[in-house]
């Protein structure tokens, strides 16, 4: 999923370009794809490789997460400098944190060293992609509590990637 930014951005015209499309177009066919294919999966009640058992009757943490990378891009369409840095807060994040929980640290240390890991992540992105370096602190923290809620009808691979994203276009107008 880390590849996705650089594949909108650096080939995505051309991609799209194949089908006759621009890329916001693209993404948009390309969600409303992925909301028609899991819809059936679910009518049917089937798992696909990977899928836990329960996702045979719920939306799949992969659907969740693809669904959450599409907006990002279809409301960030030309804006590398922020769309890197919350694709990666989900695709490094949130197995990191998995990692964490799963050697046992306690929900304090997986969001303290959670949250260093994900402000290292927006320090590489303002190195490479401009990304405005305050947003480091500040968007670290919102992107370890937005993974946190145990919501039973939306994956935490989307709140992890919607709530900062929702943020992000709030401080937006501002820069």
């Amino acid at each position: 999923m880390a590849a996705l930014p650089w594949l909108y951005f650096t080939h995505g015209d051309t991609m799209s370009g194949y089908v006759n499309l621009d890329k916001p177009q693209f993404v948009s066919a390309g969600v409303i794809a992925l909301i028609l294919v899991e819809t059936i999966r679910l009518k049917l009640g089937f798992t696909m490789y990977g899928q836990r058992d329960y996702e045979a009757k719920q939306v799949s943490a992969l659907a969740w997460g693809a669904f959450a990378v599409g907006i990002t891009f279809l409301c960030l369409p030309n804006s590398p400098e922020f769309v890197y840095p919350l694709i990666f807060s989900l695709s490094f994040g949130d197995p990191f944190f998995g990692e964490l929980r799963r050697v046992d640290f306690q929900p304090k240390t997986v969001f303290l060293v959670g949250t260093i890991f994900i402000m290292l992540l927006w320090i590489i992105t303002w190195h490479f992609f401009g990304t405005p370096l305050w947003l480091a602190p500040i968007m670290a923290p919102l992107c370890v509590a937005a993974e946190w809620p145990r919501l039973r009808w939306i994956d935490d691979n989307a709140t992890i990637l919607l709530i900062p994203l929702t943020a992000i276009l709030l401080v937006v107008p501002w820069l």
